[in-house]
């Protein structure tokens, strides 16, 4: 099994992650070459939202599913027509199904999503997860002309623009990775949420059915850190006191007042 399951079931546990940084001789200094993801519960899969919308009929829908968002959006991005890309990135922050699949640099957000969008009365109902995955090792599964756009301009993820220069279309990105690759991808600052929660996107080749499946069979550094269901309420108040909530990681008045709610949330025992 090359995906490494990790349990965390005490506070001290959780340094465990937090702590994992590389030391890079180039910069002379400590990096994380890892991204994070979280979930409330252990038994969901890492699929996305286009597959969990659209199911079988995802990749003949996806066309029509970002044209008829660009024809709506354009008012608000004329050059969306430009690029599939820009039009798949403003859709996945805007709600719609798209093949991306959210990341953080930051492995605190990771944990807030871990241990928050569920019902408050049942964050010890169920184990949180947070998945770890290597940014390098990703990058050396892909072909060779995406790894020479990455050396040329010294990065480690892609931009728009940089996979612009690379593939415009689909169908090309789909043929080129196959079931074998898949590409990270560094979104554009549309808006503060992009910021405050330090995020990444996976674009998910057409041939990968299950991105997990994907993971075990072409990685060795993926982890998956299990959280004990009986940790997540002590978690969810440390992570309150450090300031990673709503209110910070989606700014504006949806985010404060799910703080509020959570904040002020009475359980049916304190009734």
């Amino acid at each position: 099994m090359n995906i490494k399951e990790q349990p965390i079931s005490t506070i001290d546990d959780i340094t465990i992650f937090l702590k994992r940084r590389e030391y890079d001789p180039d910069i002379k200094g400590y990096r994380a070459p890892y991204l994070y993801r979280g979930l409330p519960n252990d038994t969901y899969r890492l699929t996305t939202t286009l597959s969990r919308n659209c199911k079988d009929k995802q990749h003949i829908l996806e066309e029509s599913i970002l044209r008829n968002f660009t024809k709506y959006a354009m008012i608000n991005d004329p050059a969306l027509s430009e690029s599939k890309w820009r039009q798949m990135i403003m859709g996945q922050h805007h709600g719609l199904p798209t093949r991306i699949l959210d990341w953080s640099y930051s492995s605190l957000v990771a944990l807030h999503f871990a241990t928050s969008s569920e019902a408050t009365a049942d964050l010890d109902q169920h184990n949180g997860v947070v998945w770890e995955i290597d940014i390098e090792e990703l990058n050396h599964l892909l072909p060779e002309r995406y790894q020479e756009a990455l050396r040329k301009e010294h990065a480690h993820l892609f931009t728009v623009k940089m996979l612009e220069k690379v593939v415009q279309e689909l169908s090309q990105y789909d043929s080129d990775m196959r079931d074998s690759a898949m590409l990270l991808l560094e979104p554009s600052s549309i808006d503060s949420r992009i910021v405050n929660q330090y995020s990444f996107f996976s674009l998910v080749p057409k041939n990968i059915a299950n991105v997990e499946e994907f993971l075990e069979n072409h990685t060795k550094h993926t982890t998956k850190y299990i959280i004990d269901k009986t940790l997540r309420r002590e978690l969810r108040e440390m992570l309150d006191q450090m300031n990673i909530n709503e209110r910070m990681l989606f700014p504006g008045l949806d985010g404060t007042a799910k703080w509020i709610a959570r904040h002020f949330y009475v359980s049916e025992e304190n009734a």
